[in-house]
């Protein structure tokens, strides 16, 4: 009966796992998505130029010029307004922000210095990112799911009570030897690449 968020980060794009997760959000198995700059940005450049950091997904192959998609993905975004805005004008029309807006699926984009762009709905104030992270997580949220995202898995582990399952997926077996070591003692960690895990859930509960 509890709520489910997905922290996730840009490796979800990079590995193919984007139609799984939004396979997951479709069928009502993401109630909070809470992400970076970077999972949008490369999400919607996918979407849109069917490439990721300028690698043709399909082809696993550069694509001449393909550096410059996933500024344009920004820019895009940037000249409709916001992603809901891009998903409302039509201009976005697939991946996992276009499954967030279209179900209702609440999401905080927390910014850092690095960020390209960045799109216009991450929060780049640390504190008030923070604080929505907090909040989205307040909203009997009883199990998160953490996809290859250190950083913000540390982080969102940090904010929750012990009683919350944690299942964290990485390929790096340090990260979750790291979110045990900083309190999240409830962390089950499935060292895996993390598309072939999106991959293998969605098939499981279809």
């Amino acid at each position: 009966g509890g709520r489910i968020a997905v922290v996730a980060g840009p490796v979800v794009v990079h590995t193919g796992g984007v139609g799984h997760f939004s396979e997951l959000i479709r069928n009502g198995y993401v109630d909070t998505v809470l992400a970076g700059n970077a999972l949008a940005v490369h999400d919607i450049e996918f979407a849109l130029s069917g490439t990721s950091l300028g690698i043709d997904l399909v082809e696993g192959a550069a694509v001449e010029q393909g550096h410059r998609n996933h500024m344009a993905a920004i820019n895009t975004i940037n000249r409709a307004g916001s992603i809901r805005q891009a998903v409302e004008s039509g201009v976005l029309t697939s991946g996992v922000m276009y499954e967030c807006v279209t179900h209702g699926v609440d999401y905080v984009l927390a910014g850092s210095i690095r960020d390209d762009g960045p799109l216009p709905e991450t929060v780049m104030d640390l504190v008030e990112a923070q604080e929505r992270y907090a909040a989205a997580l307040s909203q009997n949220v009883q199990l998160v799911l953490m996809l290859s995202t250190m950083l913000h898995s540390i982080g969102v582990g940090n904010m929750l009570p012990s009683w919350v399952r944690v299942v964290c997926v990485d390929i790096n077996p340090a990260v979750v030897t790291k979110l045990s070591d900083r309190g999240s003692a409830q962390t089950l960690g499935v060292v895996t690449d993390v598309g072939l895990f999106l991959h293998r859930l969605a098939e499981r509960l279809r």
